[in-house]
């Protein structure tokens, strides 16, 4: 494939409905084989919405980064400051609460942008550890997180409809 031009851009209150559809269509596209319709249903109701995406959007200790190819939405990223898990180290962390690319589009470098955006956004913010939680059986997610240097620091409990699973908490310094 050729090299593409991805653009990361703040999302706005406008994108409610875009960050809705592009994060239930990724989450589906990523997690739908390995879970009940049923709990995947219930998952993606009670996270995915326009009113449930203009509350995040609103939120002050939240930004959302959308990744655009040719004026096209292909992934996006939320960040939060706040509370953390206790294994999370640093005076002022920043969680990846989602990072998210359309499938057709893995492996096209929206991720390594993303990241990098992340990264960027956290230190702008004066943050010194980012961190995020994946599922233990998501190896892909695992091995791009582990490029980037983040090491895991304890696990937590994901849950998805009725179904409590089990991520890994991970973390790396902001500026390494």
């Amino acid at each position: 494939m050729e090299e593409t031009n991805i653009n990361v851009r703040y999302a706005t209150a406008a994108d409610n409905v875009l960050l809705a559809k592009l994060g239930a269509r990724t989450f589906y596209d990523t997690f739908a084989a390995d879970n009940t319709p049923e709990n995947m249903a219930a998952y993606l109701a009670g996270s995915f919405g326009p009113e449930k995406q203009a509350a995040e959007l609103a939120d002050p200790s939240s930004v959302f980064l959308i990744a655009e190819i040719n004026g096209v939405a292909v992934g996006f990223a939320r960040l939060r400051e706040g509370q953390s898990p206790a294994k999370i180290t640093g005076l002022h962390p920043i969680e990846i609460v989602r990072i998210y690319a359309r499938q057709e589009w893995i492996g096209c470098g929206v991720g390594a942008t993303l990241m990098q955006a992340c990264l960027n956004e956290a230190g702008q913010r004066g943050c010194d550890t980012i961190w995020l939680d994946v599922w233990e059986r998501n190896q892909r997610a695992l091995a791009f997180y582990r490029q980037w240097g983040f090491v895991e620091v304890g696990t937590q409990i994901f849950q998805l409809g009725d179904d409590p699973q089990q991520d890994l908490l991970l973390q790396r310094p902001v500026k390494p």
